[in-house]
């Protein structure tokens, strides 16, 4: 089982190697190939994924075939339909792999177990959930009044570390603007000599 997830939930949730141990049989591991579909619309969610090792997205297909996405996942980060996962309601989204991954994938009660465990995991749960209502805010302030250039900028500003390995006109989906606007953008800035 990758480290990195055993080590995230140690340093967040407040509990021992012990506690560990008896949630470890709800943790699960998944491989998967560059372009596997993890969750497809009107599926429930009835997971939510860890990134380990690669980088997955959520996204939505609207009645043209065009894909909107919601979100990118690199290492270290969560990613799911709340929706459906909570509510028990068909997803909205498809989740797939952008690149080889590796995952940890747990179901709902792995949370419940966790939260009967420990008290600072809850408030984690909660300050993570208000950071992620916080961030949902501002990217739909984006969306609606940014400039390609700002929503541009905003984007590497944020997700850094995974500017290059995505291709443009995924960045442009994510950012709601045309690839070729993106290209646009790209070019001006360079040359200003701007080096992101």
């Amino acid at each position: 089982m990758p480290d990195n997830f055993k080590k995230y939930i140690l340093d967040n949730a407040g509990i021992t190697e012990e506690n560990y141990k008896e949630l470890e049989p709800m943790v699960y591991t998944l491989k998967a190939k560059k372009g596997t579909i993890l969750l497809e619309q009107d599926q429930i969610c009835d997971r939510a994924f860890f990134v380990c090792k690669g980088l997955l997205r959520s996204y939505t297909v609207d009645e043209m075939g065009k894909e909107h996405i919601i979100q990118f996942a690199s290492e270290n980060w969560w990613i799911a339909d709340r929706s459906s996962f909570y509510f028990d309601e068909p997803s909205e989204l498809f989740i797939d792999t952008i690149e080889d991954s590796e995952v940890i994938y747990i179901k709902k009660d792995f949370f419940n177990k966790l939260e009967q465990i420990s008290d600072k995991f809850t408030s984690f749960n909660t300050l993570a959930l208000q950071k992620n209502i916080r961030q949902m805010q501002k990217r739909i302030n984006y969306l609606l009044a940014a400039t390609a250039e700002k929503k541009y900028l905003d984007f590497i500003e944020t997700h850094r570390e995974i500017t290059y390995r995505l291709p443009l006109q995924m960045i442009a989906s994510y950012l709601g603007i045309a690839p070729e606007s993106l290209s646009r953008v790209r070019w001006e800035l360079a040359n200003k000599n701007f080096k992101p």
